[in-house]
């Protein structure tokens, strides 16, 4: 795929404008169909409840799907028009098909969620399902399982270590995380849009910066689906940015986190990817106690909107004081004295309930700045995502000379 890397990539981009245009027009081409069809939802955060189409995130992604069918031939065409290939790029070939499987899987599977409403667990078992064409590519194409050690450990370790089959288990688990991730991070206008359009962004300035370094056909690949997907998503927030006239729905979610786990892995730079997911990995980390249900966690965790005030408030978790375990009483207790959850005790009159708010990076940022308009929280919220890709970039190119030789 090296032989013409600006050709490709320049029908890429003309494809993926096309893209852009047609994610566009036919969002609001089909809202009519999703609403026959009740794929819709109310938006909790407004005070007229209108019916917004939900899973639009399936439109986009079958845009994405269609611009890289078409697409397929492309990298290869040399083969087909040139006498300067000598054998036909197998491998490459079936890394380009076995990600497109992956992604078309996980659309499938976000539409199917998004139908039928699954339970968390099952959104923790689709994505794994839907990795597994994309190991097979990795074992198939690539196989190797070796890692660098990072500088403070190779006395204990060696330089190199070979993991096996944790490494295949270490990229299933990548999956997972960037499917719901991206999914938990959620319940405002444009915040999952906009947030996978600056991690995709990002993607595709660390690639074009690399396409000078030794591993430029990675990045290269990398670059044939980032670009669609940019321009795909722009077309989705477009239409999903406040007030939004489109809900992205799980399809969305699982197919973003997908497509950045596919050139992730087979991109071979899922660390610095993992980097651009900070925001996404503290709002994690601040909800474990809620995801396991350490902590109660109701069905929907996103802000509450104060109608007097037209402002977005924290919103809260109610339960029995004395139903929470030890171990969820030590986590209040110390999120308390740390101030990162606001608890209130004895909330009825028999004092036996208590409330904290939702685990939520959303519910954080207001908790730190005071209630706020939604529209002015989602793009606080980006800017987070902004400055989280700054201090990745500075981390892969500076702070990496502490733990590698580069």
């Amino acid at each position: 795929m090296a032989a013409w890397p600006a050709v490709p990539l320049l029908i890429n981009l003309g494809g993926s404008l096309l893209g852009f245009a047609a994610t566009l027009t036919l969002i609001p081409a089909f809202k009519d169909h999703f609403l026959a069809a009740r794929l819709f939802g109310e938006d909790l955060n407004k005070a007229s409840r209108r019916p917004v189409p939900e899973a639009q995130g399936v439109i986009s992604g079958a845009v994405f799907l269609i611009i890289l069918f078409c697409f397929i031939p492309v990298p290869f065409l040399r083969c087909f028009v040139e006498e300067q290939c000598a054998s036909f790029p197998h491998d490459e070939f079936v890394e380009l098909i076995g990600s497109l499987l992956a992604i078309c899987c996980m659309i499938f599977l976000g539409f199917a969620d998004d139908v039928l409403n699954l339970r968390w667990r099952h959104k923790l078992l689709l994505p794994t399902m839907a990795s597994l064409p994309l190991l097979m590519v990795y074992f198939t194409s690539f196989g190797n399982t070796t890692i660098v050690v990072p500088k403070p450990f190779r006395v204990l370790l060696g330089m190199h270590l070979d993991l096996g089959i944790l490494y295949y288990v270490y990229m299933g688990m990548l999956a997972v995380f960037c499917t719901n991730a991206i999914n938990i991070l959620a319940g405002i206008n444009g915040i999952e849009a906009g947030q996978s359009l600056v991690i995709a962004a990002s993607i595709i300035v660390f690639n074009i910066v690399e396409l000078n370094g030794d591993y430029r056909e990675d990045h290269i690949f990398s670059l044939y689906f980032m670009i669609p997907f940019f321009f795909t998503t722009l077309g989705l927030f477009y239409h999903n940015w406040y007030p939004s006239r489109a809900f992205v729905g799980d399809t969305f979610c699982y197919f973003a986190g997908m497509t950045f786990a596919v050139v992730g892995i087979l991109g071979h730079f899922s660390k610095t990817m993992l980097l651009f997911f900070i925001p996404q990995v503290l709002n994690f980390l601040y909800s474990l106690p809620q995801l396991f249900h350490v902590i109660p966690c109701p069905r929907h965790r996103l802000p509450r909107l104060n109608p007097n005030t037209g402002k977005l408030e924290m919103s809260y978790s109610k339960f029995k004081t004395k139903s929470l375990s030890a171990l969820g009483t030590n986590i209040l207790k110390a999120a308390k004295i740390l101030h990162v959850v606001d608890v209130r005790s004895g909330t009825d009159e028999d004092g036996e309930y208590t409330e904290c708010n939702n685990m939520t990076l959303i519910n954080f940022v207001i908790k730190l700045i005071g209630p706020t308009h939604e529209r002015n929280l989602t793009l606080l919220l980006l800017l987070i995502q902004v400055l989280g890709s700054t201090i990745a970039f500075s981390i892969r190119y500076q702070l990496v000379r502490l733990f590698y030789d580069v």
